[in-house]
């Protein structure tokens, strides 16, 4: 007894420790992203216009200041905040939006401000739950020297949790629904299977706990705070008001309700077991005290010879009745238990097929997909995506742990059959890919855009490594895929494979599931990833002849012409290069090029754009700023002589 028990002990043992391993690799790939030295971008949300506008210089205090982002954004109280020349908050009036519009966000100003430069410190949350944040400078009367950079982002202790939780609930969610179906429905013996289950229980807690996670630290995330913002009622509050927080309690509830249809479904075919058994024995005790009542009453017919007709009649009659009232009471508790089985043959199914298209929707509709363009098919999309993923990794994994490995061992006392459960998870597996394959090439589309911004950003090069590793799980797939085709045309089916065979097949399964925790790490990591479609802007390269006023005052600018190279050509900071070029190709120099920075669409003041010379005829613009994105015009006057001037305009679109 002593010795089963430590077996059973070991067994669990492995089981957790295979568990902790995978939990590890899918979270190894977001804690070494989020490591790094380079801040990954988080705000999916961009800024669109501002008043005033980025380093505008005004002669009064302005009444109140403005934000318009490409889409909807939510704040509170320390979203917006006003820093003077010495860096110090200033109070300023509740943030709320713009005539009720959800993509702005505006903020009374004091009406006593002094001159100089002042910064105003701005941190909201996007549509797709991520966090936007920076901050933009405007002077009064003149501008002044400005206090240190405003750091606004989060701390990195509530990043990293964040991550951690975000690929806990997404293993849970494979575990939960891929074990779940393979479990109740592909595997016929697994709902007796203690590893099984054991495994679909732990993908329901540690969905739940990624999820609850995730719920507690969105506050702090949001705010900009440390993690001890996780006790902060407000920020809780605050969390559980937005469209996340309303996601994460459904997933909750979700996440319930199919542990209760699980439950029910794996206790059904141990109590119908339990019940076919007591039937048995119910029918058998029937049988017995039915021979031995017919004969006990051969012996009473035998001595009472003497008895009357009548009372032989009447006691037929009672016999008859007796035997009328067993028969309908037998006919009603089958009817009572065929009903509850159709019943738990119906409503468990449904409700888990409910459960598994809506678990989904609690990502999809709080993420990327329900922003942007085609949401309509994005939102549907993407949940498949998830969905197929989910059925396929969990599935592998429950198979290898409970199946695969099992018989690849060839243990007598632990043999288990390869048949149905690979041949049935062989299909599923073919049309999860088949799905997956088809949503992924549509939402690459949808997020990146055009090819070059496949190379030029964060998401295109995850995506591209994603890309990779899905190919080596297809090959790896279309293996497996081979051995049960083969192997089950064969007259003694998949069980009578070589060890051999079995052993290699259980291998290229382990780097399968390893290669799509992997898929599922980088995904994490793409959620988290500004999309390559927002966040790629094609550097600026355009030449313009030079005018030819200028050209016949100095003749070195003779059929010369201007080019400009402008990176990224986005808002925020830029850099632009300047060169003028003689017909030869050769740099020609002239005593100073300075320029201005127009709106030709809006009634936004010129911003000043600082030139220095780089060499003799290339000159540099280190920190041109650009508020917002749209249709802009480079104004550079280069000046050939000491009294001669010429403007040279330079259009080009920031994104």
């Amino acid at each position: 007894m002593t010795h089963r028990i430590q077996l059973a002990g070991h067994r669990w043992a492995r089981l957790v420790t295979r568990m902790a391993v995978v939990l590890l690799l899918a979270t190894g790939g977001l804690v070494t992203n989020l490591a790094s030295t380079a801040q990954p971008a988080y705000a999916h949300a961009y800024l669109v216009e501002t008043s005033p506008v980025d380093g505008e210089v005004l002669a009064s205090p302005p009444a109140e200041v403005q934000l318009r982002f490409n889409e909807a954004v939510s704040f509170n109280e320390r979203s917006i905040q006003l820093l003077d020349t010495n860096a110090e908050k200033l109070t300023i009036g509740t943030a709320g939006h713009v005539d009720g519009k959800a993509n702005t966000a505006q903020v009374g100003l004091p009406a006593d401000l002094a001159e100089g430069t002042y910064v105003l410190a701005w941190r909201v949350t996007s549509a797709d739950s991520h966090v936007v944040s920076g901050a933009l400078t405007f002077s009064i009367g003149h501008p002044s020297a400005t206090a240190a950079p405003v750091e606004q982002d989060a701390h990195r202790a509530v990043v990293v949790v964040d991550a951690v939780g975000r690929a806990l609930a997404f293993l849970g969610m494979a575990l939960a629904l891929g074990g779940g179906l393979f479990v109740a429905v592909l595997w016929p013996t697994g709902r007796t299977d203690r590893r099984g289950r054991r495994i679909v229980w732990s993908g329901f807690a540690a969905l739940a706990a990624g999820t609850v996670v995730v719920l507690l630290v969105q506050g702090p995330y949001a705010a900009g705070t440390s993690l001890a913002g996780v006790f902060d009622p407000d920020l809780l509050g605050a969390a559980l008001s937005t469209r996340l927080g309303h996601a994460l309690l459904a997933r909750l509830v979700i996440v319930l309700v199919l542990g209760v249809a699980f439950g029910l479904a794996v206790r059904h075919r141990g109590s119908a077991t339990t019940e076919t058994a007591t039937s048995g024995t119910a029918a058998a005790e029937k049988a017995t005290i039915a021979t031995a009542t017919t004969a006990t009453a051969t012996t009473a017919s035998a001595t009472s010879a003497r008895a009357t007709s009548g009372t032989a009649t009447s006691g037929t009659a009672t016999s008859g009745t007796a035997t009328t009232a067993t028969a309908i009471a037998e006919k009603a508790a089958t009817g009572t238990a065929g009903a509850a089985g159709t019943a738990r043959r119906i409503v468990l199914p449904a409700v888990a097929a409910v459960g598994a298209v809506a678990l989904p929707l609690t990502w999809t509709l709080t993420d990327h997909a329900q922003t942007g363009v085609q949401t309509w098919l994005a939102v549907p999309a993407t949940s498949l995506h998830l969905l197929a993923m989910a059925l396929w990794l969990g599935g592998l994994i429950t198979l290898a742990a409970c199946v695969l490995i099992p018989a690849g061992r060839r243990e007598t006392s632990r043999a288990v059959t390869l048949t149905p459960a690979l041949p049935r998870f062989s299909g599923l597996a073919q049309v999860c890919f088949a799905v997956i394959a088809a949503t992924g090439v549509y939402l690459s589309w949808r997020q990146v855009g055009t090819w070059a911004a496949l190379g030029a950003t964060d998401f295109g090069r995850l995506l591209l490594g994603k890309l990779a590793v899905v190919l080596a799980v297809v090959g790896l797939a279309a293996g497996a895929r081979r051995f049960v085709r083969r192997r089950g045309r064969e007259p003694l089916g998949l069980d009578a494979a070589p060890a051999t065979a079995v052993r290699r097949l259980r291998s290229s399964v382990v780097a399968e599931i390893l290669l799509g925790v992997a898929v599922v790490s980088i995904t994490a990591v793409l959620v988290n990833t500004a999309p390559a479609r927002t966040s790629y802007a094609p550097p600026v390269h355009t030449t313009v002849p030079v005018p030819a006023a200028a050209a016949e005052s100095v003749a070195g600018l003779r059929d010369a012409s201007i080019e400009v190279n402008i990176e990224p050509a986005r808002s925020g900071s830029n850099v632009a290069d300047i060169y003028l070029t003689g017909p030869d190709g050769s740099l020609v120099a002239v005593p100073e090029v300075s320029g201005q920075l127009e709106s030709p669409d809006r009634d936004v003041p010129a911003l000043p754009v600082t030139v220095t010379a780089a060499e003799p005829g290339h000159y540099v613009a280190n920190s041109m700023s650009i508020p917002f994105p749209g249709e802009w015009v480079l104004r550079l006057d280069i000046r050939v002589s000491d009294f001669d001037e010429t403007p040279v305009r330079v259009r080009f679109t920031a994104r």
